[in-house]
């Protein structure tokens, strides 16, 4: 008896032994991934708690030890095999559970943002001044993948699936570290599909692609001497920097209308009456493709070379990370808006769409914004979604390697700003977390298809073929260079 013979007979029997509990919505789908959406509804306390413990640990990119080790616990305690600490960042972890194709993984990511500390409530007020927050939603993101990987694990030894299945523990998201160093040290060379998904103000297939990015500091170095005894004994290195950001910002002009040039100045110096040794700026240059992005680089490393050479300063120039813009995939997409539809979109109640409008109303007052929705609940359709992300994620290196889709789901008030107060009191609220279950049902039953229908996989696997004809992944980031311990 073949391995598919066995796996239909398996499913077969199992329909009788299907708990009675099992919400009739559920008959949309197949017998595992009932099983796989009945698993996250008898979890949801406890992936409601790790959303929690991860939003109040708050712990910014290369720095999520609390986090990581929560989910390497959960993932461990139900059976996953984990290595942990991969690719030279103590933070990371790839997580698998079963043997053979196809090899199905979903990324995680935990790292919150500096500065954005937030209570769960609707006016600004930080949870410990300073501090740093999830205001980009990272404590649910990491949860619902968790929640996704059980369930599927859980369905997979149930009625003994053929396939791995890979919880990727991937750091540092916000400055676009993680999952470029995890890629360039192999970890998802021999991925069959990945599985991606983000909170957001939205819910939706992620059908549009995003801006590549280069993050690199410039650091210029000069000679110190007292600034108003002996000026002419020193060379500035922080007039390096303004005359380079000067020569960046006439750039501009010039750049197409995609282009983003952003930075700030990590070292300007100690004291007024010291001529600034040494000082640094860190910019991330940004395009909707990456040979723009290479393009800009060069441009501005001549902006730089031009400014030590002015100040008579020494010039180093170290590139953090780079990343590539996301590939799209129309399979995985339309898999995905298919299954958002058959679960279903959570409902909001009164009390959620009430905290929701005072999250908002700072907002209306200071900008003058407007809100048609306080929530929203609807599934915006593929052509909503195909439009290029002003925001950039390492989620789009993979995709050049293997095909990738993901998802959105409304975690968030309607429209509120990214990196806002606003959504680290979201995701830690209610609505974050029926968005997070939301995400996890979703990306659950969409990695059963694709391991229970070979021609889903193959169907993605030819659509990424045909869009990387013509494209070779290059990267910015010197061979051989490990990952930074720290972002600053």
């Amino acid at each position: 008896m073949s391995l598919s013979t066995r796996f239909l007979l398996t499913v077969c029997l199992a329909v009788a032994a299907l708990p009675a509990s099992v919400s009739a919505q559920y008959e949309l789908f197949g017998v595992p991934q009932r099983a796989a959406l009945a698993d996250i509804d008898a979890r949801t306390e406890e992936l409601k708690a790790v959303n929690k413990s991860i939003w109040e640990f708050a712990e910014v990119g290369l720095q999520e030890h609390k986090s990581a080790k929560l989910l390497v616990d959960k993932l461990r305690e139900n059976g996953f095999e984990v290595k942990h600490g991969v690719s030279d960042m103590p933070t990371a972890f790839v997580a698998s559970y079963g043997s053979g194709q196809p090899i199905i993984g979903i990324l995680a990511e935990y790292d919150a943002l500096p500065g954005m500390s937030q209570t769960v409530e609707p006016v600004r007020t930080p949870l410990k001044e300073g501090e740093p927050g999830h205001a980009c939603g990272h404590s649910g993101l990491g949860t619902g993948s968790l929640g996704a990987a059980l369930a599927v694990k859980a369905a997979m030894e149930k009625y003994k699936l053929p396939g791995t299945i890979r919880l990727y523990g991937t750091p540092a998201e916000e400055t676009v570290i993680g999952k470029i160093y995890m890629l360039l040290d192999g970890q998802f060379d021999d991925l069959d599909i990945c599985l991606h998904w983000h909170p957001s103000t939205k819910t939706g297939p992620w059908a549009g692609s995003s801006k590549a990015i280069v993050s690199v500091k410039f650091t210029f170095d000069g000679v110190s001497a007292h600034a108003a005894g002996n000026p002419e004994k020193g060379r500035s290195a922080l007039d390096a920097v303004e005359l380079m950001n000067v020569g960046v910002n006439y750039m501009r002009e010039h750049t197409k209308e995609d282009a983003r040039l952003h930075y700030v100045i990590t070292d300007g110096g100690g004291a007024p009456n010291v001529v600034p040794p040494k000082a640094t700026v860190w910019y991330f240059i940004r395009a909707d493709s990456h040979e723009d992005v290479e393009y800009y680089f060069k441009w501005v490393n001549d902006i730089a070379k031009g400014a030590a050479l002015m100040t008579r300063t020494k010039l180093s120039v170290k590139v953090d990370t780079d990343c590539h813009e996301l590939i799209v995939n129309d399979p995985l997409s339309e898999l995905f808006h298919m299954n958002l539809t058959k679960v279903g979109p959570p409902k909001f109640d009164e009390n959620e769409i009430a905290f929701a409008r005072r999250i908002q109303q700072p907002l209306v007052e200071e900008f003058g914004a407007v809100y048609p929705l306080a929530i929203s609940d609807k599934i915006d359709t593929l052509e909503e979604s195909r439009v290029i992300s002003k925001g950039s994620t390492d989620v789009g290196d993979i995709s050049w390697y293997v095909p990738t889709g993901g998802i959105r789901t409304s975690c968030m008030a309607a429209e509120s700003p990214g990196h806002s107060w606003q959504n680290v009191a979201c995701i830690g609220s209610s609505i974050g977390e029926k968005g997070i279950i939301y995400g996890a049902k979703t990306i659950a039953i969409t990695a059963l298809d694709l391991m229970l229908k070979p021609e889903l996989v193959l169907e993605a696997k030819a659509d990424w073929k045909r869009r990387m004809e013509g494209r070779k992944y290059t990267t910015l980031i010197p061979e051989g260079q490990k990952p930074p311990l720290k972002i600053r």
